[in-house]
């Protein structure tokens, strides 16, 4: 367990500094960066949220297929 909260500890902080070093030797103005990161950030939302939408979609469509009741055709004789 301590291994997994160092290594997670290790990948916060490199991607902390990484951010940094790149925020700061980006080649454009920080309003264009944050214009930039804004509009890719709510890109990013969107899709996520058309992906869920759409996952749920097909699970509740599966729910509802198992909680169909059988008909007889599909029943098994004994």
């Amino acid at each position: 367990m301590q291994r997994l909260g160092s290594f997670l500890l290790g990948a916060v902080l490199g991607g902390l500094i990484g951010a940094s070093v790149a925020i700061l030797l980006a080649p454009s103005s920080g309003e264009e960066l944050r214009t930039g990161m804004k509009e890719r950030v709510y890109e990013i939302r969107s899709e996520v949220a058309d992906a869920a939408a759409q996952r749920r979609a097909e699970l509740e469509s599966r729910l509802a297929a198992l909680r169909a009741p059988a008909s007889p055709e599909s029943q098994i004789p004994e």
